[in-house]
């Protein structure tokens, strides 16, 4: 069998399998419903391995110790539960595993599956994003709690709010906190406690339960509620090991009921001790200020100028008669130099009066006239020799002077064509032969052409 292509080392294959896997959007975030089977809790590292199977077949699957740290069970072989995860390879077994960063008992399935898409989608909003949280006031007059009238929800937040902060007063919007109205009347009553603006903080909570009927709190529209929230909101919703959505917009999580009170307020007994100390610290940084200041002020009590402030009087009186003495003499050398100026300046001025410069100029002009005109002479005879000059050549190269000689021109009659060989004339044509001294017509009567070796 003939091999066209190298052959792939199974390291190759495996690691490019689990790149194709990886590369699919699909097997990055499946969910599986299944049985645990071979389940294995690593007690040192807190990785848990197990296989899903149902009746056809099963698949490896890996729960590193940073996800299954927040389950609320402990899984065991035989447990049907539904696991969130992404599919992957296992290069050193070439094994196809899914790592799993979610897992919930059978049951509860369809609420966990709604709770995670609504959860990433807000989250995906930016509704999550710890730059919209809103600090809360430190001194709060006047509390809002949104939760059960008859819950013991509120009889616990006004208990603990009585007992450390007898100052504030708690305003009750009552609400269902379970039931298919209770997310409208929750979501609602947020709204309206902002429209009215009558509290600095919002509780908004109940008490412990199970998923379903904690719901509410997971609901859409109490979430964008809070989120729009102008008043800063404070979940409480079940207990520690409870967690909503509410838990996640809202602007501070409490555990619980009790301790969102205990974070609403602070302790009347603990802010009378801190003021007791505030004031006792106050009192003494002011004692040890008032005590530096004094020794300050004691030195410089004790230096010469405060012992004998004359003396350095009679000093600077002294100084003052010299310095006084000093402008004089720079005031009247100031003048004298001015002075000398001026007379400098008048000189200077006469010697530049615009009659001794005219009388100056007129001579320089009657000596630059004569000058003018000297050379304007000298030019004109230099430019008259010259010209003499040339009409000498002129009359030398003259073709008239030649006629003179006895030569003379001959032209075509009527074409003014000078004639300079027997060949442009045939007997018959007219011609014109021109003198020195005037002009003759006449007529070819015959040509004879000269031969010259």
């Amino acid at each position: 069998m003939e091999i066209e292509k190298k052959p792939w080392s199974v390291t190759e294959l495996v690691s490019y399998l689990r790149e194709t896997i990886e590369l699919d959007e699909l097997l990055q975030k499946v969910w599986v419903e299944g049985e645990i089977t071979n389940f294995t809790h690593h007690a040192r590292s807190g990785h848990m391995y197990f296989s899903l199977k149902d009746e056809q077949t099963q698949i490896k699957a890996v729960m590193f110790a940073s996800y299954n740290r927040r389950l609320r069970f402990t899984p065991k072989n035989g447990d049907r539960v539904l696991v969130r995860g992404r599919l992957s390879v296992y290069e050193r077994d070439g094994q196809v595993q899914l790592y799993i960063h979610d897992l919930r008992q059978h049951g509860i399935g369809d609420l966990f599956v709604a709770f995670q898409q609504l959860k990433e989608q807000l989250e995906a909003e930016g509704l999550f994003d710890p730059a919209h949280k809103k600090a809360l006031p430190p001194f709060p007059k006047k509390i809002g709690v949104i939760t059960s009238a008859s819950g013991a929800a509120i009889r616990d937040i006004i208990t603990t709010i009585r007992r450390r902060y007898p100052l504030g007063h708690v305003i009750l919007f009552p609400v269902s906190v379970q039931g298919e109205t209770a997310a409208k009347e929750v979501a609602q009553a947020i709204d309206i406690m902002n429209q009215l603006q009558e509290v600095e903080l919002l509780i908004v909570g109940r008490g412990g339960g199970s998923i379903e009927e904690l719901w509410a709190f997971n609901e859409e529209m109490v979430v964008r509620s809070i989120f729009r929230s102008q008043i800063p909101v404070i979940s409480a919703v079940g207990h520690e090991t409870d967690f909503t959505l509410s838990d996640l917009v809202a602007d501070l999580r409490a555990a619980t009921p009790t301790a969102a009170a205990e974070l609403a307020v602070p302790h009347l007994e603990e802010l009378k001790e801190r003021l007791a100390s505030l004031q006792k610290r106050l009192i003494q940084v002011q004692t040890s200020m008032i005590s530096l200041w004094r020794h300050r002020l004691q030195q410089l009590l004790s230096r010469p100028i405060f012992q004998q402030p004359h003396a350095r009087l009679e000093q600077y009186a002294q100084r003052l008669d010299y310095l006084q003495s000093d402008l004089v003499k720079a005031i009247e050398k100031r003048w004298t130099n001015s002075q000398r100026k001026v007379e400098r300046l008048a000189n200077q001025l006469e010697r530049l009066h615009p009659r001794v410069s005219l009388s100056k100029q007129r001579d320089k002009l009657f000596y630059l006239q004569k000058e003018l005109l000297n050379a304007i002479l000298r030019i004109i005879r230099d430019q008259e020799g010259k010209s003499q000059r040339l009409m000498d050549r002129l009359d030398a190269l003259s073709p008239l002077k030649v006629m003179k000689r006895g030569y003379s021109l001959v032209y075509r009659l009527g074409r003014d064509e000078l004639v300079k060989s027997v060949r442009q004339v045939k007997p018959g044509d007219l011609i014109q032969v021109r003198l020195s001294d005037g002009k003759l017509k006449c007529q070819i009567w015959g040509s004879e052409e000269s031969n010259h070796e």
